[in-house]
């Protein structure tokens, strides 16, 4: 009886600790659009900005998968040309240290600078909040608060928007 209650116990706190660590993982950021008037030729459709920010917000969850599965191909879904290289070059360097690092973003504050005529591109800055944990063999090594802003070029493709362009903007 006494082995029974223990083992119940241990369910009940390994139960909790997986709901915890699923409910941080789906904890969505807080995300604040600029004014997309005045961005460039052409005007900024109610359906592409939504489309934009839905996608941009998508790839910083699949980055954040990337780098703590260690794994480049998650990124062909929302990067392409130089981000994904980078990024893609990135992995691979940590992943033959032994080294996984997470990125849970907790805000965004989202500005467009520029639509292209044609509509093939558009460049955004991100003043963005997120939490960085480096995970050297299964162990934390180090997490940080890290506050700062990045410049990305999105494409549209046929179903999505990819990020194109993605660096820091120091």
């Amino acid at each position: 009886m006494k082995k029974t209650l223990q083992r119940n116990k241990a369910l009940f706190i390994g139960l909790t600790v997986l709901l915890a660590l699923a409910a941080s993982a789906f904890e969505k950021p807080a995300v604040r659009l600029q004014s997309t008037q005045n961005v460039g030729p052409r005007d900024v459709e109610p359906q592409t900005e939504t489309g934009v920010v839905r996608d941009y917000i998508e790839a910083w969850r699949t980055m954040d998968r990337a780098f703590s599965e260690n794994n480049t191909r998650l990124l062909d879904a929302d990067f392409t040309g130089l981000a994904k290289e980078k990024l893609a070059s990135t992995i691979k360097d940590q992943a033959k240290l032994g080294l996984r690092t997470t990125y849970q973003d907790r805000k965004h504050d989202i500005s467009f600078l520029f639509y292209s005529p044609e509509g093939m591109s558009l460049q955004l800055v991100d003043n963005v909040e997120y939490d960085v944990q480096i995970i050297d063999h299964d162990k934390v090594q180090a997490t940080q608060h890290v506050s700062t802003r990045y410049i990305a070029v999105l494409t549209p493709t046929e179903v999505r928007w990819k990020v194109r362009i993605f660096q820091t903007a120091q």
